[in-house]
């Protein structure tokens, strides 16, 4: 199934009301330095195209950049490392953030029923717990809000280790934006959000992959 660049991705998403981080799409390892100068440091830089959905298993992340020339050393490695069928790539240049909780959520098509929404924990308790909520498009603000309370680990979502609740009326935004990206555009297929950090009580989609039809 073909795959959107993450970059683009993330274009759709925010069109309908998905939040996303302020990021540059760079093509030479200069222009990502003076990417990561606009943003402020440090930075993450990722190798992204079309046909790259599986970034991390081939490396091609890398974290906690603090200067310029430890992202211009990332983004001539980043591109050294695409191969010919990746197609055209550049060098997605973000803001580096924390979070001590993550979400999971996207889209997925289901045989029988067609798409539906997903929500769950995610980070590294994602296997282990296994705690997700399922509905169908077309998505109301009730089933998004029901969403959130089937997760059976409501602690995560309440105030944690000195930061504020979970936004929780933020987080059902998300779903509603899934929902309506699958209503206006019929040949998406997929959409992954993993990880949705939430920084300081709001969720963020710092990673997104949209699949769509051949």
């Amino acid at each position: 199934m073909p795959t959107l660049s993450e970059a683009e991705s993330k274009a759709r998403l925010a069109a309908h009301g998905v939040p996303v981080l302020d990021e540059r799409v760079a093509g030479t390892a200069d222009e990502a330095v003076g990417a990561a100068h606009e943003l402020g440091f440090p930075v993450v830089a990722k190798l992204c195209g079309d046909a790259i959905a599986h970034k991390t298993e081939r490396g091609l992340v890398r974290l906690n950049l603090g200067d310029g020339e430890a992202v211009r050393s990332a983004a001539t490695d980043l591109l050294a490392a695409a191969r010919p069928e990746d197609g055209a790539v550049g060098v997605l240049v973000a803001p580096q953030v924390r979070a001590t909780r993550e979400l999971i959520a996207g889209l997925n098509l289901d045989p029988q029923f067609g798409l539906t929404v997903m929500l769950g924990i995610g980070g590294v308790l994602a296997e282990a717990l296994g705690d997700v909520a399922f509905r169908l498009v077309p998505l109301t603000r009730t089933d998004a809000e029901e969403m959130l309370d089937d997760l059976a680990t409501q602690a995560l979502l309440g105030a944690f280790r000195g930061e504020p609740p979970v936004d929780r009326e933020a987080v059902v935004d998300v779903l509603l934006g899934l929902a309506g990206l699958a209503e206006a555009d019929p040949s998406v297929r997929s959409v992954d959000l993993n990880p949705l950090m939430i920084v300081e009580g709001r969720p963020v989609a710092v990673d997104a992959l949209v699949e769509v039809a051949p």
